[in-house]
């Protein structure tokens, strides 16, 4: 199975040698991991993996391999209880999730600080803790319409108004190969060319004018180089929902990356609040203040956002109302400060346009943004690239 997964990183133009792989052999003989995937992942990057620029395109290779496995055949272990206990969760019914009651934001957070006053032990399958596999709007692996996931995954609903955890995002693949090479056609729109540095290009026509004019002695004129004169402020959206469309994003960043000289881009979860950031490895550590974004870069960038827009309204216009951390002020504010800042601005959307009005945070951006927002269509690209020009 081993020398297959090797082969198939091979394929995916990953610089893995043998000497590597009879390493990594070596420490699955000596029983360095269990046989979690997840374990025999980490120990797979940590061995064959020598440059961090690669841990994207191995990622992609390694789920497309073990698409489906759950734990490393060969390893003799009895089945964890608590994976049985979250496979076993409740399965609600479309009556029983209709009858779950939303809780306002106030008191979402008001009975959230007494459950963590009063309980003083693991609750499981319940409606009125914070546990697991149950209908309370604390915990994770059940269901309820909105409230706080603490600890483990999402279990695909996306109805929680905050997590409490740790989550770690990816950054975008720049590098990507374009499955539509429209993308780049259409954001050229967009460039408009300037003479730029020393003249070390041979300016042809003035070259002919002027041997002409010197009677057939040769006359070299030289120019600068033709380069694109426009600035490009990119905001990408990252994790959650967007996971969805990662290749789509992926694809765009590849397309913008080589259409724009001047390109700079920050990352954001949901609604750009008081920090950004440019390596989603290291957002935790490494964030740079938005007032700071707004200090540095000129007015005549131009601004792009790139998200599907989709979030809790609370999200939008609460203070406290990020899903990951307690805001001082509201996403709108921020958004009306960039946009005050760069009216040259649109947002792109992954989503279909025809889904847009299902959703209430969808409408809200739309409006900040002067209905500026465009489908991340080639047609939605270039009515967005029109209206940059404008």
């Amino acid at each position: 199975m081993l020398v297959d997964f090797f082969l198939h990183l091979k394929a995916r133009e990953l610089p893995v040698s043998t000497q590597e792989l009879l390493a990594l052999l070596e420490a699955l003989k000596a029983r360095l991991v269990g046989p979690s995937l997840d374990d025999f992942y980490l120990l797979a990057r940590t061995v064959l993996v020598k440059d961090e620029a690669h841990y994207d395109r191995f990622d992609r290779a390694f789920a497309e391999y073990f698409k489906g496995l759950e734990a490393l055949p060969g390893f003799d272990v009895d089945i964890p209880e608590e994976w049985l206990k979250l496979a076993a969760r409740r399965h609600l019914s479309e009556a029983d999730r209709l009858r779950l009651q939303k809780l306002s934001y106030e008191k979402l957070f008001d009975q959230f600080r007494q459950r963590l006053a009063e309980q003083k032990e693991r609750h499981e399958g319940g409606s009125k803790w914070i546990g697991t596999a149950g209908t309370s709007p604390y915990g994770h692996g059940g269901y309820h319409p909105e409230g706080i996931r603490i600890g483990g995954d999402s279990v695909g609903n996306r109805t929680a108004l905050k997590v409490w955890e740790r989550r770690e995002f990816r950054n975008l693949d720049d590098s990507v190969e374009l499955g539509v090479r429209n993308i780049k056609v259409a954001l050229r729109r967009l460039r408009r060319f300037a003479r730029q540095g020393a003249a070390t290009e041979l300016d042809l026509d003035g070259t002919i004018a002027g041997t002409a004019r010197n009677g057939g002695w040769l006359d070299l004129h030289l120019r600068p180089e033709r380069h694109n004169a426009v600035k490009v402020l990119l905001f990408l959206d990252i994790g959650g929902s967007m996971d969805d469309h990662i290749r789509t994003c992926e694809e765009l960043f590849s397309a913008a990356r080589a259409e724009f000289k001047h390109l700079e881009h920050f990352y954001f979860h949901n609604c750009v609040y008081e920090g950004v950031w440019k390596d989603n490895r290291r957002r935790h550590d490494e964030r740079t203040a938005t007032w700071d974004v707004i200090h540095t870069y000129g007015p005549d960038y131009k601004l792009i956002f790139v998200g599907d827009a989709s979030m809790s309204p609370y999200e939008i216009d609460r203070p406290g109302g990020s899903v990951e951390h307690w805001n001082d002020e509201p996403g709108a504010l921020w958004i009306s400060r960039l946009l005050k800042t760069w009216p040259k601005a649109i947002w792109l959307n992954p989503l279909p346009e025809a889904h847009w009005h299902y959703t209430p945070s969808i409408r809200r951006l739309r409006e900040l943004f002067g209905e500026r927002m465009f489908p991340l269509t080639l047609d939605g690209l270039d009515r967005a690239m029109r209206a940059l020009t404008r």
